[in-house]
């Protein structure tokens, strides 16, 4: 079985630095949070990259929607991932959708201005009509080597099924990353019955507005 990867969401330097020493595998850099997570300035995702060891991953998303208003909005998303890629970003994090399906034409032409690195398709997934269509669309896009799931919004156990099976689905080109509302107890739930070996979490590793070291402790202790 693979290594278990624990992925925290990061908006500064400060937090990037605690999810590390709490023991996170990986990052994901957002900007505005409250929203579900920006395209977050170069300055900072530079400052990140000086601060921590760890894999980085980077959110290119320009409003709350899961569509592109325009093209001017379309080249700031093209210019982001070129830039990222520039600076040494390990991934970025993007999806977006159109008429309940994944947006494969321009989910791809903005990964392919950074054709060196993979990306996360995140929880536009949750909006698509047929999840496991939306999977086999994704690999057309060989790019995309990991998709971001909370598996529904039924009881936890009804999640840990729905996960394992997208994560079924999805091998071996494509991982799911569970992620949504996941905490110690659906770590565990998922360690418990799948095969589910990636986590990814935004409040569970806070304390107020910054990540905590001490929760990211607790949560990669659950992984074990």
């Amino acid at each position: 079985m693979d290594k278990p990867i624990l992925e925290v969401i990061a908006c500064t330097a400060a937090d990037a630095i605690a999810a590390e020493r709490g023991g996170a595998h990986r990052l994901e850099v957002v900007r505005r949070l409250d929203l579900g997570g920006l395209t977050p300035d170069a300055e900072t995702v530079r400052e990140i990259l000086s601060s921590v060891r760890i894999s980085v991953r980077v959110m290119i998303r320009e409003s709350t929607n899961f569509t592109v208003a325009d093209d001017a909005e379309f080249g700031r998303l093209c210019e982001a991932a070129r830039n990222f890629e520039k600076i040494g970003v390990d991934g970025l994090v993007l999806g977006f959708v159109k008429d309940g399906e994944p947006d494969i034409e321009l989910t791809g032409k903005i990964i392919e201005c950074a054709p060196t690195l993979n990306a996360t398709f995140h929880h536009a997934f949750e909006v698509t009509a047929d999840k496991f269509a939306t999977i086999q669309k994704l690999k057309m896009l060989p790019q995309i080597d990991r998709v971001l799931s909370h598996g529904g919004m039924n009881d936890p156990a009804e999640r840990c099924k729905t996960l394992q099976k997208y994560a079924q689905a999805a091998r071996p080109e494509i991982e799911v990353i569970a992620g949504g509302g996941i905490d110690a107890e659906m770590i565990r739930m998922l360690r418990k019955s799948s095969s589910i070996n990636e986590f990814h979490t935004g409040s569970a590793a806070r304390v107020g507005d910054a990540v905590s070291a001490e929760k990211v402790a607790a949560l990669i202790e659950c992984l074990k």
